[in-house]
């Protein structure tokens, strides 16, 4: 399935990439959004040509929030602006449950949902390469049509994304363990800290700032999404609320004296490392175990690229990388993933070349 010409009717953070993603593959792409500043943002960026609310395209992209998709492609069909459509929503039960009720052609739609973005929203938040990698989940009905799945497909692999076929239901259960509950535990942890002490903020080191990165994405947005898949995301909350209400009782425990609570805790923690070490690693594929070798850098222009120019002298590929600041010095620590046989040779490097490597 080729796409010549593609309209993303939304730009936002996941549209705007999606077009700049299609316009570096070479596609033409025609943008459109209510928000005429958004799309002049959009435009500036790269994105694509503005629609003019006639012109025709192979795949319309719907990127709105979930409650919107399914009118908007009613909208876009009644038009017969595109031969196919999807839409890019994080849930996917309420678009196309809606989209059935509205009496939408099921047949050129294929919804879809890439599992991709950033705490930062809007057009200049996007990157073309937001979606490398990724992976993006496709939940076609019984009556889409073959073609319409090629065409999404093809979009998934414009994209640089990994496709997976998932049904409706699936996918919003998923999502709702993976992604949004995970949100709401992070909004409640950062809300903890709207009435900290100057001195607790004081405290905070990387732990809390990895705790709360993504809690401060845009509340609106996430109302919007939450509210499409408010039954699953409960579900997984109640879970979790349980372990949070007995570690809390085991804590109290423990202050009291009891000596034995530390066992509902421990297993608690367990089982937080056992979840961990099943999320998937690099490509995918099973975690791997990298080594760690961490490193004293200034705060000033150039220190990472000389970093990783010894990385790249010696051969050494540096799987993950992530930055502390020392607070009040212009300082901090990269630590830098690397395969375990290449962490004693990286650290003779940087020593030889004057890097101070804890």
């Amino acid at each position: 399935m080729e796409l010549r010409t593609v309209l993303v009717v939304g730009t936002g953070l996941i549209g705007t990439s999606a077009a700049l993603a299609l316009r570096k593959r070479g596609v033409r792409v025609l943008i459109a959004d209510r928000d005429q500043g958004a799309v002049r943002l959009a435009r500036e960026l790269g994105a694509g040509e503005e629609w003019d609310g006639h012109e025709t395209a192979d795949l319309a992209v719907i990127a709105v929030p979930p409650a919107h998709v399914a009118t908007e492609l009613l909208e876009l069909q009644r038009h017969g602006v595109a031969r196919f459509y999807t839409d890019v929503a994080s849930v996917k039960v309420e678009p196309i449950d809606r989209a059935t009720q509205l009496g939408c052609d099921l047949a050129t739609y294929v919804a879809s949902h890439p599992l991709a973005g950033r705490e930062k929203s809007g057009p200049g938040a996007a990157r073309d390469d937001l979606f490398l990698g990724r992976p993006w989940a496709l939940c076609p009905t019984k009556e889409a049509g073959r073609d319409a799945k090629a065409a999404v497909l093809r979009l998934i692999e414009l994209c640089g994304a990994n496709p997976v076929e998932v049904n409706a239901d699936d996918h919003d259960r998923a999502v709702a363990v993976v992604s949004h509950a995970p949100h709401v535990a992070s909004s409640a942890v950062a809300a903890r800290l709207a009435d900290a002490t100057d001195v607790a903020l004081g405290l905070a080191g990387q732990g809390v700032r990895d705790v709360t990165r993504i809690a401060g994405s845009d509340p609106g947005l996430w109302i919007g999404i939450l509210s499409g898949n408010a039954t699953p995301v409960a579900e997984v909350l109640e879970a979790v609320a349980h372990d949070l209400a007995e570690a809390a009782t085991a804590l109290r425990a423990l202050a009291e004296g009891d000596g034995t609570a530390t066992g509902e805790l421990t297993q608690l923690l367990k089982r937080g490392v056992a979840g961990h070490d099943r999320i998937p690693g690099k490509h995918g594929g099973p975690a791997s175990a990298y080594a760690a070798v961490q490193v004293v850098i200034g705060d000033r222009p150039g220190q990472l690229a000389r970093l990783f120019q010894v990385c790249d002298e010696v051969g050494v590929n540096v799987e993950d990388v992530r930055l502390e600041h020392a607070p009040g010095l212009p300082l901090g620590i990269a630590e830098l993933s690397v395969q375990p046989d290449a962490a004693t040779p990286l650290t003779d490097a940087l020593r030889e070349r004057g890097w101070h490597v804890p």
